[in-house]
């Protein structure tokens, strides 16, 4: 499979895009990068180092359900 661009023919003229049509889809690119789904896949994406993952400083993987259980314990 051929992933590389397409070459250009020689014989084909290139033509530029309308100005206004330039200015349009660079406006739609720039509100899709603000919106809150493109701000919170972002955060999706940032890698966390695996140890503050596999050990946690408080030592509990989900905290709230820890406390939970401990308080469940000690009734």
């Amino acid at each position: 499979m051929d992933l590389s661009f397409a070459r250009l023919d020689r014989d084909v003229a290139v033509t530029a895009m309308p100005t206004e049509l330039a200015v349009l889809l660079v406006g739609v690119a720039a509100r899709q990068a603000a919106s809150p789904t493109a701000c919170a896949q972002t955060r999706l994406a940032l890698v966390a180092p695996a140890d503050s993952l596999l050990a946690p400083a408080h030592g509990a993987f989900h905290r709230a359900a820890a406390l939970t259980l401990r308080s469940r314990q000690e009734e």
